[in-house]
């Protein structure tokens, strides 16, 4: 049971860094993005396309399969998402934000930009599954029957990072204040002399980096393909429902339980549910807690 529980806690940290990047532009920007998932995919292909272009494999960081050559790829495909993003933000979500779009037209906005770059991928990756490295590390034994892989315990170590320096830049930095206060308020925000279209480039520029992070250590510990994305989206919208939609540590918490959850049931035999778990769980909470874990009731705009 250990062992599945460490299994979930890495899954759940990759949920939760995709998750993140959910609630941030839905308290943000007001609506949620279904695209999410294909920006991780994105993020995905960029490393490793990085990675291939270097000639040099992934290499290894010690017993660490998730070698130095990937971790620069990471970086870079931070900022190649980033671009990405903030360029399809310029051309079509700022423009349907000067006409005043309603949410469902953003929504249905973000489900176009998901199959446009869905079959994008495929159109220049093609359709088969690739996959970072063929180097299996070895397992450390952490007792009778439970075995860690040292990338896990890197890919853990990542999330920490991440989720750790989010709270310093919410909380700390003129920026995050200033996005904080959009969040709770973005015509008074407006009004106190915020720039709230320089505050929404920061919110996609966080969570497309998110992203990033998050598909390329799921891409590295399974495989790459343009699904990825697809079959990610749910466990992200059911992680940030079960949080909270209004906390982004409830986003994070969220992605945990999901991962753990999605574990669990294969434990128990039900692999072949595993992608049931995460919806079911999310019915659950829209039941008996709307607001989620850590979220507070929803404000009226």
């Amino acid at each position: 049971m250990i062992q599945f529980l460490i299994d979930g806690l890495v899954n759940g940290s990759i949920i939760a860094l995709g998750a993140v990047g959910l609630s941030i532009t839905y308290n943000v920007l007001r609506f949620a993005n279904f695209a999410q998932g294909e920006v991780l995919a994105v993020g995905a292909y960029v490393s490793l396309a990085l990675v291939s272009l270097m000639g040099v494999g992934i290499g290894r960081l010690g017993p660490i399969s998730l070698g130095w050559p990937l971790l620069g790829s990471m970086v870079f495909s931070m900022l190649v998402t980033c671009l990405l993003v903030l360029g399809v933000d310029w051309v079509l979500f700022r423009v349907l934000r000067q006409k005043q779009a309603s949410r469902i037209t953003f929504i249905i906005a973000a489900f176009g930009v998901s199959m446009m770059v869905r079959n994008v991928i495929t159109l220049i990756a093609g359709g088969d599954q690739l996959f970072y490295s063929f180097y299996i590390p070895k397992a450390i034994k952490i007792m009778e029957g439970v075995k860690i892989l040292p990338d896990d315990l890197l890919i853990l170590f990542i999330t920490l990072i991440s989720v750790i320096s989010l709270h310093v830049f919410l909380n700390r930095s003129t920026m995050g204040k200033k996005m904080r206060a959009v969040a709770e308020n973005p015509a008074l925000a407006m009004v106190s002399g915020i720039n709230v279209e320089r505050v929404f480039k920061w919110s996609w520029i966080l969570g497309a980096s998110l992203a990033a992070v998050a598909g390329t250590l799921h891409a590295h510990i399974t495989q790459l393909d343009p699904e990825m994305g697809f079959e990610l989206i749910l466990p992200m919208f059911a992680a940030l429902v079960v949080g909270g939609v209004t906390s982004v540590y409830g986003a994070v918490l969220g992605g945990l339980l999901i991962g753990l959850s999605e574990s669990f049931a294969v434990a128990g035999g039900g692999a072949a549910y595993r992608g049931a778990i995460s919806f079911m769980i999310l019915i659950l909470v829209l039941v008996f807690r709307p607001q989620g874990i850590l979220g507070e009731k929803e404000r009226d705009d």
